[in-house]
């Protein structure tokens, strides 16, 4: 699976460009996978007519450098087709976290109902005050790069040289070890 960008051919004989985009989910308050499932589900309509959605198993992981007392996350990581521009998705995903509860301002690290993070947009580097692409923290993150080698192993970010799966193999992380929830969801 190269997970990049193509084209597609729409009814009037034009090309519309179309970008493989990699979005990692968690959640740890509420019902955690149905907030996550929701979300998964809002993201795909984004997608639906440019091809399917890809999602990783769901994972459970320990909170890190949250508030103490905070609940465990379920995590995982889908990869979506999308025909916009990166501005355009940030900002669907934080009309869809704030549709499904979760406040505009929070502190950092808060407990949340949704998080939604962008990871890459195909073959760009995109950076203003927003939005940095790839995510900076992506490959220094277990519980985005464990559910993302399961659907992009040998996946390339722009910039990089190293696959998701050896980012993953040399991971030097003091987060603890994932746990499966559950591979279909």
């Amino acid at each position: 699976m190269t997970c990049r960008t193509f084209s597609v051919s729409n009814n009037h004989h034009t090309r519309t460009v179309v970008t493989r985009v990699g979005i990692a989910l968690g959640s740890n308050l509420g019902d955690r996978k149905a907030n996550i499932k929701r979300a998964r589900d809002l993201l795909c309509e984004l997608a639906a007519e440019n091809g399917a959605c890809i999602q990783a198993p769901l994972y459970g992981s320990e909170p890190m450098n949250c508030p103490e007392g905070s609940p465990d996350f379920l995590n995982t990581v889908i990869e979506i087709p999308y025909s916009g521009q990166p501005d355009e998705l940030l900002s669907q995903t934080q009309k869809i976290e704030a549709s499904l509860g979760r406040e505009s301002v929070y502190p950092k690290n808060a407990p949340r109902v949704i998080d939604i993070d962008i990871l890459y947009f195909g073959e760009n580097i995109f950076n203003d005050e927003r939005l940095s692409l790839p995510h900076p923290e992506l490959t220094r993150r277990r519980f985005v790069l464990e559910p993302l080698a399961m659907i992009c192993p040998g996946l390339i970010l722009p910039g990089d040289d190293k696959t998701i799966l050896e980012h993953l193999h040399h991971l030097d992380s003091n987060e603890a070890e994932l746990t499966l929830v559950e591979s279909e969801w």
